[in-house]
């Protein structure tokens, strides 16, 4: 699966796009949980204390935000999707 980061979460990871290989079948959440064993670091950037995706990150699935797919971050997604992380972008 092909994951682009924006912003400074490229920073973090190092890198703008990388692969990270998944099962068939395998969901936003598994994508989510791939990417944080691979890059910790990015836990405080992309989770609460709680664990939920912070409200001002986004995942798109294919340009959709990934809360508002069918099943949200349950979603099943395809090494045809492309993936695209960000932070929050600030500016005027």
């Amino acid at each position: 699966m092909h994951v682009n980061f924006y912003a400074t979460l490229r920073q973090v990871v190092g890198a703008k796009m990388v692969d990270i290989p998944l099962p068939t079948g395998s969901t936003v959440r598994h994508l989510l949980a791939e990417i944080l064993r691979l890059y910790p670091d990015l836990r405080g950037e992309l989770l609460d204390e709680s664990g939920h995706l912070y409200s001002h990150v986004h995942i798109f699935v294919s340009g959709r935000d990934a809360p508002f797919l069918e099943n949200g971050l349950d979603s099943v997604i395809s090494p045809d999707d492309t993936i695209g992380v960000f932070p929050a972008v600030g500016g005027g």
